[in-house]
């Protein structure tokens, strides 16, 4: 009599999608972040039709976009101690009023005015993606499914900044861009409705420490964490770096259309690198997915110091794009792993401010060496470098051993570590 179990059921997405609140949760979600590629091309684009200098209009759009990240810790420390609805929808009401009087601040106020309203709009955007992740273990207990949920919702993510510049675009020439911030506002209360009026989000509540020794590790920033997020601001410094280097190629090629190909292409190949990951389980460790992913998003990055051209430029970015949702994947267990009880939501967040501090430095780095090609094609590499160095050398911090000593005063998920 064999005793060898039969193997697991293929997960299919069908499957995840069916599952209660995931299809309405994922949807509300990207629904709700779409304003976050939305608003700062809109912004850019009402600016200069308001008789602004594409440089002010340029200042706005950044100073949007850095006020969204550098407030995500605080928005996830705020959802670990008071749930996600009490933080998602009063933030969502006011980003959503902000955007829409935006259009006023030219007649009523001037630059300043406007500045005020881009800051404090940028300051409450919804902490939506730190939120989904917190969700995934109480909407999905089985490890699998779950797994293939963060797959399938970090692959998408990708895809929001090809349909939102575009649909923005498209508004602005339609109507106006005040249209396009109202549509922008508009999406934003929606999705975030549909996420934090939904049951599992209501009924949300961090997990809390059960052991008396929980004081002792109940600090976020400690060693090994740290340095995870250090690697991610290297990942983050490729993708920066890439989207100046597509503009660059598309002016020496001359060919206007690489400049959001090339991005367009990276993005593509990212949410089918995910779809493959989240339908199969894999051998080995977290850590050890983590850093042979990020080996092979740096040997992606490698042929671009050739000085490709363009057609074979496309292609060369999808091999690194077919890993960056794992190593964003597995990522994001790692720091769930490794985190305190009732941090989660703020640990995801500090997670998703790494990789967009990185990608502000690859940007601005790049703009720098733009018209130096073989260094502006090596920063991509020299991102995902940086970020395996410094997995490597943290790897017995990110391990079993580690995340079974922080998390030994949480309540333990079944196979929670063994199969994202």
């Amino acid at each position: 009599m064999s005793l060898t179990a039969p193997p697991a059921p293929r997960i299919t997405y069908s499957a995840v999608l069916g599952s209660p609140y995931v299809a309405r949760l994922l949807g509300g979600t990207l629904t709700g972040r779409l304003p976050n590629a939305m608003a700062p091309v809109a912004i850019l684009l009402w600016a200069t039709a308001s008789g602004s200098s594409i440089g002010f209009g340029g200042l706005l759009s950044a100073l949007y976009r850095l006020s969204s990240a550098l407030a995500q810790p605080v928005k996830g420390r705020l959802m670990d101690r008071h749930g996600q609805s009490a933080v998602h929808l009063p933030a969502a009401l006011l980003n959503s009023a902000l955007l829409v009087a935006l259009p006023l601040a030219g007649p009523c106020g001037g630059a300043g005015l406007a500045t005020a309203i881009v800051v404090t709009g940028g300051l409450t955007t919804p902490a939506l993606e730190a939120g989904l992740r917190a969700l995934w273990p109480s909407v999905l207990p089985e490890p699998r499914l779950r797994h293939a949920a963060l797959a399938l919702d970090t692959g998408t993510q990708g895809l929001l900044y090809i349909v939102g510049p575009l649909l923005v675009t498209a508004l602005a020439s339609a109507y106006t861009p005040a249209v396009a911030l109202a549509a922008t506002a508009a999406l934003g209360l929606a999705g975030t409705a549909t996420v934090a009026l939904a049951p599992p989000s209501r009924r949300w509540r961090p997990e809390q420490p059960q052991s008396q020794d929980a004081a002792q590790t109940s600090q976020l920033a400690t060693p090994g964490v740290l340095l995870l997020f250090a690697a991610l601001t290297g990942v983050g410094f490729a993708i920066g770096s890439l989207n100046v280097w597509s503009i660059a190629m598309a002016e020496h090629h001359h060919q206007d259309m690489l400049a959001g190909i090339i991005p367009a292409a990276f993005s593509i190949s990212s949410f089918l690198g995910g779809l493959i990951y989240g339908r199969r389980t894999w051998p080995g460790t977290t850590t050890r997915r983590l850093i042979i992913a990020t080996g092979a998003f740096l040997a992606g990055w490698l042929p671009l110091l050739a000085l490709l051209g363009p057609y074979a430029a496309i292609a060369a970015v999808a091999v690194p794009g077919a890993f960056l949702t794992v190593v964003v994947a597995c990522a994001y267990v790692t720091t769930d792993a490794l985190a305190p009880a009732g941090r989660t939501s703020e640990a995801y967040a500090w997670l998703i401010l790494a990789i967009g501090a990185g990608q502000s430095a690859g940007t601005a780095l790049a703009g720098r060496l733009a018209e130096q090609p073989l260094a502006s094609a090596a920063l991509p590499a020299a991102g995902a470098a940086f970020a395996l160095t410094i997995l490597l050398a943290a790897r017995r911090r990110l391990g079993p051993t580690a995340q079974r000593q922080r998390g030994r005063h949480r309540r333990p998920l079944p196979g929670r570590h063994s199969t994202p």
